[in-house]
């Protein structure tokens, strides 16, 4: 069974924040986020606020990326008319992507 995405945010966000030898503490003050919602994120809350969520995946060089999804029912949305399916490479809908070393908080952001 797939994990649903706030798992996969949590798995994704500790799995990073490890990988960068932060502590829950650590990556709060740099985000400028409260230790509590770092630990909120970790454990897969499902009701957590977008732009400290977004302050803290930039922190950790991580993006949240919304995309087409190439499954059978977003494919029924786009009609009869659609004609072909994304290309497979292309990235899951929301998966979380390190492309760069972390900013140093929210005011590192271009």
């Amino acid at each position: 069974m797939a994990l649903s995405f706030p798992d996969q945010l949590a798995a994704g966000v500790r799995a990073r924040r490890g990988s960068l030898r932060l502590s829950q503490r650590e990556l709060a003050e740099l985000a400028g986020v409260s230790e509590r919602f770092v630990r909120f994120v970790e454990q897969g809350k499902r009701t957590v606020q977008l732009d400290s969520l977004i302050a803290l995946l930039d922190t950790l060089g991580l993006e949240l990326r919304v995309q087409t999804r190439t499954s059978a029912a977003a494919r029924a949305l786009a009609g009869p008319h659609a004609g072909h399916e994304l290309p497979a490479h292309e990235l899951p809908a929301h998966e979380l992507r390190a492309d760069r070393e972390p900013g140093i908080g929210p005011e590192a952001r271009p």
